[in-house]
């Protein structure tokens, strides 16, 4: 057993390895954990550690078909990006390998054996696939991963200092695999809940600790647009009015010392922001974002600000409406437009309709829903869960947020 010590070195394929190159390695291999880009990185870099034509990580085995959703790095089309690849699963030699166990050909068959197989004459020989060195990587959450390093046929079969060497990896590259899917199950669930959000007409921002925007979602910027009431100067977020302004950064001074204190005591948390337009009033509401408490100063999520437009269109999804209250879709396009907010008259105009034919639709929205007003048809639509669909809902313009966020791939096995 080789131990790690100040002036360690590794050997493989003829090639020493110092302490150094072995962090660098590492580093690269938890640095994968951020995304898939330089999880890809990390494996390039085993690539040419281990002098190998490929270096692939199986993430979903076939099914039906021999296709499997691979990483890979080396030079092939598709490399460096999750992509299906031809994997004849079923006729593999490896497909039920002891985990986390670094295995090579030679520890499963004999070299005639290997070029007598079906996997490696309709497969490995068409890629220049000769040598193999792996494990199968066991995760938490997402089954087992399989790894593979690869060598031609002219090149030198893996050593025993090879399997040494892979061995001491696999463990980092298990850890780094589990992160990087929590990390993207968990953006995953912060997008739908953030989607949901912005379906329900919400808008979010979040603040740093000097009160600059971080971040902000579509409602927000469509009514951050039209300054009316609440708007953005640089990066900061202020209101029309200076007595609204010194009370909105107030309440959010009092959410970060709320979020710092040591024991919780009550703080206000709702502001009514005036309007210039003279339309309703604003809702604000602030509060602090928990976070570890080492992590402090500018750039670190502190506050999260939502911002209701009592006026505002709601947006709903149409083919949900349908199905929730089984209305045609000239009933659909109706009841929307009353439950925002217009008469029957108005909306009849705005649909292009006459008005004998717009109370025919509502006494037939009236008989599915049960309602006989049209107050209460327009309660039920704003409180029922048309605003939650992912069908036909209209944008509210650029998606794209005011700091990127890192694009996270889950990895998934099956």
């Amino acid at each position: 057993m080789t131990t790690i010590s100040t002036t360690a070195q590794f050997q493989s394929v003829n090639t020493v390895l110092s302490l150094d190159d072995y962090d660098r390695i590492v580093g690269y291999i938890h640095d994968g954990a951020l995304e898939t880009d330089q999880l890809s990185e990390a494996l390039e870099e085993l690539r040419l550690l281990f002098q190998a034509n490929y270096v692939v990580l199986i993430l979903r085995i076939p099914g039906v078909e021999d296709i499997g959703l691979m990483l890979v790095a080396g030079e092939l089309e598709g490399r460096g990006t999750v992509k299906y690849f031809r994997y004849l699963h079923s006729d593999t030699p490896f497909s039920n390998m002891p985990a986390d166990t670094v295995f090579t050909v030679d520890d499963v068959m004999t070299a005639k054996e290997w070029e007598n197989s079906p996997y490696y004459r309709d497969y490995s020989r068409l890629n220049d696939v000769y040598h193999v060195m792996g494990a199968d990587i066991s995760t938490l959450d997402a089954g087992v991963l399989r790894f593979r390093i690869t060598r031609s046929h002219s090149q030198p079969a893996f050593s025993a200092e090879d399997k040494q060497l892979c061995s001491r990896l696999v463990p980092h590259l298990r850890r780094s695999l589990h992160v990087h899917n929590l990390l993207g199950r968990s953006e995953s669930l912060g997008n739908l809940y953030a989607d949901a959000v912005n379906r329900l007409s919400i808008a979010t921002l979040v603040l740093d600790e000097s009160g600059s925007v971080l971040q902000l979602n579509d409602v927000a910027r469509e009514l951050l647009s039209h300054a009316d009431g609440l708007k953005l100067v640089g990066s900061r977020l202020e209101a029309n009015y200076p007595s609204d302004n010194r009370e909105l950064h107030k309440l959010i001074k009092d959410a970060l010392v709320s979020k710092d204190a040591i024991q919780p005591h009550e703080t206000r948390e709702a502001l009514s922001i005036a309007r210039p337009s003279g339309e309703v009033s604003l809702g604000v509401v602030v509060e602090p974002i928990p976070g570890p408490d080492w992590a402090e100063g500018r750039g670190q999520p502190a506050v999260m600000v939502y911002i209701r437009d009592a006026v505002g269109k709601s947006q709903v999804d149409n083919r949900v409406a349908k199905e929730l209250f089984n209305f045609t879709p000239a009933e659909t396009v109706l009841a929307l437009q009353l439950a925002n907010g217009l008469s029957l008259e108005e909306a009849a105009e705005n649909l292009g309709i006459m008005r004998n034919t717009a109370r025919a639709h509502l006494r037939a929205i009236f008989s599915k829903t049960g309602v006989r007003r049209q107050a209460e048809l327009v309660r039920i639509m704003l409180n029922s869960v048309v605003s939650l669909g992912r069908g036909d809902v209209t944008p509210l313009g650029n998606r794209a947020a005011v700091i990127a966020q890192p694009q996270l791939r889950s990895l998934h096995c099956r």
